[in-house]
Protein backbone atom coordinates (compact mmCIF):
# COMPACT_ATOMS: atom_id res chain seq x y z
CA UNK A 1 0.00 0.00 0.00
CA UNK A 2 2.00 3.07 -1.32
CA UNK A 3 1.67 6.31 0.59
CA UNK A 4 0.54 9.29 -1.30
CA UNK A 5 0.63 12.10 0.77
CA UNK A 6 2.73 14.94 -0.46
CA UNK A 7 5.56 15.30 2.68
CA UNK A 8 6.78 19.06 1.02
CA UNK A 9 3.10 20.15 0.33
CA UNK A 10 2.13 18.84 4.25
CA UNK A 11 5.32 20.99 5.53
CA UNK A 12 4.28 23.74 3.63
CA UNK A 13 0.57 23.93 5.10
CA UNK A 14 2.37 23.40 8.54
CA UNK A 15 4.66 26.47 7.97
CA UNK A 16 1.47 28.36 6.56
CA UNK A 17 -0.71 27.35 9.63
CA UNK A 18 1.88 29.67 11.45
CA UNK A 19 2.57 32.53 9.22
CA UNK A 20 -0.92 33.41 8.63
CA UNK A 21 -1.71 34.53 11.81
CA UNK A 22 1.41 37.05 11.35
CA UNK A 23 0.38 38.24 7.96
CA UNK A 24 -3.02 39.25 8.80
CA UNK A 25 -1.82 41.06 12.15
CA UNK A 26 0.89 42.79 10.09
CA UNK A 27 -1.59 43.49 6.86
CA UNK A 28 -4.31 44.80 9.75
CA UNK A 29 -2.23 46.81 11.44
CA UNK A 30 -0.60 48.37 7.79
CA UNK A 31 -4.13 49.12 7.06
CA UNK A 32 -4.97 50.40 9.93
CA UNK A 33 -2.53 52.89 9.64
CA UNK A 34 -3.07 54.06 5.54
CA UNK A 35 -6.83 53.63 5.88
CA UNK A 36 -7.61 57.65 5.98
CA UNK A 37 -4.68 58.08 3.39
CA UNK A 38 -6.99 55.57 1.04
CA UNK A 39 -9.74 56.40 -1.06
CA UNK A 40 -13.65 55.31 -0.30
CA UNK A 41 -13.72 52.29 -3.17
CA UNK A 42 -9.91 51.05 -1.85
CA UNK A 43 -11.31 51.13 1.57
CA UNK A 44 -14.57 48.90 0.58
CA UNK A 45 -11.90 47.01 -1.34
CA UNK A 46 -9.57 46.28 1.56
CA UNK A 47 -11.91 45.61 4.17
CA UNK A 48 -13.58 42.88 2.08
CA UNK A 49 -10.81 41.38 1.02
CA UNK A 50 -9.40 40.98 4.75
CA UNK A 51 -12.48 39.10 5.31
CA UNK A 52 -12.54 37.09 2.27
CA UNK A 53 -8.71 36.11 2.88
CA UNK A 54 -9.83 35.21 6.39
CA UNK A 55 -12.61 32.94 5.98
CA UNK A 56 -10.88 31.07 2.61
CA UNK A 57 -8.02 30.44 4.40
CA UNK A 58 -9.13 28.99 7.56
CA UNK A 59 -10.97 26.71 5.39
CA UNK A 60 -8.47 26.23 2.82
CA UNK A 61 -5.79 24.84 5.19
CA UNK A 62 -8.16 22.46 7.09
CA UNK A 63 -9.18 21.36 3.25
CA UNK A 64 -5.38 20.66 2.64
CA UNK A 65 -4.59 18.96 6.05
CA UNK A 66 -7.36 16.56 5.60
CA UNK A 67 -6.95 16.28 1.71
CA UNK A 68 -3.18 15.46 2.39
CA UNK A 69 -3.16 13.27 5.46
CA UNK A 70 -6.04 11.32 4.87
CA UNK A 71 -5.40 11.10 1.00
CA UNK A 72 -9.20 12.33 0.05
CA UNK A 73 -9.35 13.76 -3.66
CA UNK A 74 -12.10 15.59 -3.28
CA UNK A 75 -11.06 18.01 0.08
CA UNK A 76 -7.86 18.23 -1.51
CA UNK A 77 -9.23 19.39 -4.88
CA UNK A 78 -11.37 21.55 -3.09
CA UNK A 79 -7.70 23.17 -1.22
CA UNK A 80 -6.41 23.18 -5.00
CA UNK A 81 -9.40 25.59 -6.09
CA UNK A 82 -9.56 27.35 -3.09
CA UNK A 83 -5.73 28.49 -3.41
CA UNK A 84 -6.09 28.50 -7.03
CA UNK A 85 -9.06 30.63 -7.62
CA UNK A 86 -9.71 33.02 -4.68
CA UNK A 87 -6.49 33.60 -2.60
CA UNK A 88 -3.74 33.45 -5.13
CA UNK A 89 -5.28 36.21 -7.55
CA UNK A 90 -6.47 38.24 -4.27
CA UNK A 91 -2.58 38.17 -2.94
CA UNK A 92 -1.66 39.15 -6.06
CA UNK A 93 -3.92 42.02 -6.10
CA UNK A 94 -2.86 43.19 -3.07
CA UNK A 95 0.99 42.53 -4.10
CA UNK A 96 1.19 44.31 -7.43
CA UNK A 97 -1.82 47.78 -7.02
CA UNK A 98 -0.25 50.85 -6.62
CA UNK A 99 -3.20 52.47 -5.65
CA UNK A 100 -3.22 50.35 -2.29
CA UNK A 101 0.10 52.54 -1.24
CA UNK A 102 1.76 49.40 -0.30
CA UNK A 103 4.52 49.69 2.59
CA UNK A 104 8.06 47.64 2.12
CA UNK A 105 6.52 45.61 4.89
CA UNK A 106 3.89 44.62 3.85
CA UNK A 107 4.96 43.92 0.46
CA UNK A 108 7.26 41.36 1.88
CA UNK A 109 4.89 39.59 3.66
CA UNK A 110 3.01 39.44 0.57
CA UNK A 111 5.65 38.04 -1.41
CA UNK A 112 5.98 35.20 1.43
CA UNK A 113 2.46 34.72 1.13
CA UNK A 114 2.57 34.50 -2.28
CA UNK A 115 5.51 32.32 -2.80
CA UNK A 116 3.37 29.61 -0.21
CA UNK A 117 0.62 30.06 -2.11
CA UNK A 118 2.55 29.12 -5.74
CA UNK A 119 4.22 26.57 -4.27
CA UNK A 120 0.90 24.48 -2.92
CA UNK A 121 -1.08 25.06 -6.00
CA UNK A 122 2.13 22.85 -7.84
CA UNK A 123 2.48 20.46 -5.14
CA UNK A 124 -1.26 19.92 -4.60
CA UNK A 125 -1.79 19.73 -8.66
CA UNK A 126 1.09 16.47 -8.59
CA UNK A 127 -0.23 15.26 -5.30
CA UNK A 128 -3.85 15.41 -7.01
CA UNK A 129 -2.66 13.81 -10.02
CA UNK A 130 -0.39 10.80 -8.19
CA UNK A 131 -3.47 10.07 -6.23
CA UNK A 132 -6.12 10.16 -8.81
CA UNK A 133 -4.21 7.62 -11.12
CA UNK A 134 -3.66 5.31 -8.08
CA UNK A 135 -7.63 5.40 -6.93
CA UNK A 136 -8.21 4.54 -10.59
CA UNK A 137 -5.99 1.43 -10.77
CA UNK A 138 -7.46 0.49 -7.60
CA UNK A 139 -10.61 0.66 -8.65
CA UNK A 140 -10.11 -0.71 -11.79
CA UNK A 141 -8.10 -3.95 -10.04
CA UNK A 142 -10.97 -3.81 -8.30
CA UNK A 143 -13.69 -4.60 -10.87
CA UNK A 144 -11.09 -6.85 -12.59
CA UNK A 145 -11.07 -9.12 -9.44
CA UNK A 146 -14.92 -8.76 -9.27
CA UNK A 147 -15.46 -10.00 -13.15
CA UNK A 148 -12.97 -12.46 -12.29
CA UNK A 149 -15.11 -14.28 -9.79
CA UNK A 150 -17.88 -13.79 -11.54
CA UNK A 151 -17.03 -15.83 -14.23
CA UNK A 152 -15.87 -18.33 -11.91
CA UNK A 153 -19.04 -18.89 -10.77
Amino acid sequence: CEILSSLPLQMSLYFNVYFFPFWWLLTVAILYLKYPDLSDYYKFILVTIMILVSLTELIRLYLGYVGNLLEKVPELAGFWLLTLLPQLPVILFLLFNEGLKIHSLERAVHIVFAAFLAFQVVAAFFTLKRMVNALATRFRLTEFHRLEEQRRA
